[in-house]
C-alpha cells in the first residue's frame, strides 16, 4: 500500500456565469496571488496539482484544504482523470470546523472499512483540563481529525492550526490538537505502541516556537511515535517554502506507530517537490512541465509518499 499526503492549498469549486471553475493554489495574502492576472493561472495550478497526485501513484491519499465533496469530485473527474491518473472510486470530504470551509479529504483506491470525523470533539471529551485555556465545550480541532481504517492500518488525517497571527495562542491550540489526537489513539488502542496507525497531514509544525515552549506537537512525537521523516537526510527534510521570507520548513508529517515503523524498517517517505514553483532554489530536481517561478504551481506544499509493501 502506498500512502501520500498533500495540502492542495485552497481548492474550492466556484459556480459562475462562465461555468464551474476551481480556485488556484493561492492564499491571496501576497500581491503575486491577487488580481485578474493571478486568477488566469488558477486552472493551470490545478492541472499541476493533478499531475503531482498522479505521480505519487498513491493507493490512499490524504488531502488538506479541500472545500467540500463537490469540489473533490469535480477535481477528480475534470483534472485528475485527464492527467492520466488511475481513478479513485472512494472519495470522502466531510465538513469540518474551518471558517472558510477548507476541509480534510480522502482519495482511495481501496475501500475504507471505517471513516469517522472528530470535528465535534471538545476539550472536555478529550480530557483536557483548564490548563488548555480553551472553552471546554467548543470543538477544538481547527479543521478536523479524520480517522480512517483501511485493512490493518488506521490513519489519523490532520491539519492543525497555523502558527499565526498570535504565535502563543496558536501554540496552545496546536498543543490541544496534538493531545487530542493522542487521546483518540490511546482510546482506540489499549496498547498504542503495538497497533498499526499513522498520523499524517499538515501539522503546521513551525520553525518558530514561543520562548520557553517545546514543540506544540511534542505529545505525538517520539517516543510515542516514530517520525518517518527522520529517515530522510536532515538537509532534505523540507516540504514547504515561504517566498516572502525565504523560509524552508516541513509542516507536513508522517508519524508512525512504533509497531508500524518496526514492521517496515525500510519505509522512508519520498518528498515530491516537482509541483513547487521554480523560486524554491534549494530544490535541484525536475519540475512538472508548466510550472512557473512562483505560479503556476501544484501547491505551496510538496507531497509526501510512503510505501508499506504487503500491507
Amino acid at each position: 500500500m502506498r500512502i501520500a499526503t498533500l495540502n492542495v492549498q485552497n481548492m474550492r469549486l466556484r459556480h459562475g456565469p462562465q461555468g464551474d471553475a476551481l480556485d488556484g493554489a493561492r492564499d491571496r495574502d501576497s500581491h503575486l496571488d491577487t488580481g485578474p492576472a493571478a486568477g488566469l493561472l488558477d486552472s493551470y495550478d490545478r492541472q499541476l496539482t493533478a499531475a503531482l497526485i498522479r505521480d505519487t501513484d498513491a493507493d490512499v491519499l490524504a488531502l488538506q484544504e479541500v472545500f467540500d465533496a463537490e469540489t473533490l469530485d469535480h477535481f477528480h473527474d475534470h483534472y485528475l482523470l485527464p492527467s492520466g491518473a488511475a481513478p479513485y472510486p472512494h472519495r470522502i470530504c466531510l465538513p469540518g470546523n474551518d471558517g472558510r470551509g477548507l476541509d480534510l479529504a480522502l482519495l482511495s483506491r481501496i475501500a475504507p472499512d471505517r471513516v469517522e470525523s472528530h470535528a465535534a470533539l471538545t476539550p472536555r471529551d478529550a480530557g483536557l483540563g483548564l490548563e488548555s485555556r480553551l472553552d471546554p465545550d467548543v470543538p477544538l480541532f481547527r479543521r478536523d481529525c479524520l480517522e480512517v481504517e483501511i485493512g490493518e492500518l488506521t490513519l489519523f488525517i490532520c491539519h492543525f492550526k497555523a502558527p499565526y497571527p498570535d504565535v502563543e495562542k496558536a501554540w496552545q491550540v496546536r498543543r490541544a490538537e496534538a493531545l487530542s489526537v493522542r487521546h483518540l489513539i490511546e482510546t482506540q488502542f489499549p496498547d498504542p505502541a503495538s497497533a498499526l496507525w499513522l498520523v499524517l497531514g499538515d501539522l503546521n509544525d513551525p520553525r518558530d516556537t514561543p520562548k520557553g515552549r517545546d514543540r506544540a506537537i511534542a505529545p505525538l512525537l517520539p517516543p510515542f511515535s516514530v517520525n518517518l521523516l527522520d529517515r530522510v537526510p536532515e538537509q532534505d527534510r523540507w516540504s514547504w517554502y515561504q517566498p516572502e521570507e525565504g523560509v524552508y520548513a516541513c509542516p507536513d508529517k508522517m508519524l508512525a506507530s512504533p509497531a508500524l515503523a518496526h514492521r517496515f524498517p525500510e519505509a522512508r517517505p519520498s518528498i515530491l517537490r516537482e509541483g513547487l514553483g521554480h523560486e524554491t532554489r534549494r530544490y535541484g530536481g525536475p519540475f512538472l512541465p508548466g510550472t512557473g517561478t512562483h505560479r503556476p504551481h501544484a501547491s505551496d506544499h510538496a507531497a509526501l509518499s510512503v510505501r508499506f509493501p504487503g500491507l
